[in-house]
């Protein structure tokens, strides 16, 4: 489904390339070409061009919030590590057997539950 959508965005983005190149100028837009009248002339009526731009743009956005919903669904819970199928190494917190500098405390021998107590110098 994800290829057909793909396929079909990428015609549309190439039909509206075309579409757009084979329009006139009209001027205006940055200034440049077309003559003057600026806000004295009318909006011109819309030519077949302009309403297979206005359709091919209409159809280009659908496709494209189309596959952004799909790679989403695709993609839910799951990283990029997890579809290389490397698992990472076990993560070392600083500090777990560490005892802090000039304590007397040492963990009580065999029972690693038990609180510490105070070493008996």
């Amino acid at each position: 489904m994800e290829n057909v959508v793909l396929i079909i965005h990428l015609i549309l983005a190439l039909g509206l390339i075309a579409v757009v190149l084979m329009q006139r100028s009209e001027g205006g837009g940055l200034g440049m070409g077309g003559g003057g009248g600026g806000a004295t002339t009318g909006r011109p009526a819309a030519t077949a061009l302009g309403k297979v731009t206005w359709i091919l743009g209409i159809a280009f956005t659908i496709t494209s919030i189309t596959l952004t919903i799909i790679a989403a669904q695709n993609a839910s819970g799951t990283s990029v590590i997890d579809q290389l199928g490397i698992t990472p190494p076990a993560q070392n917190v600083p500090g777990d057997d560490l005892v802090p500098p000039g304590s007397d405390l040492l963990p009580p021998s065999g029972d690693d539950s038990a609180p510490l107590v105070p070493s008996a110098d």
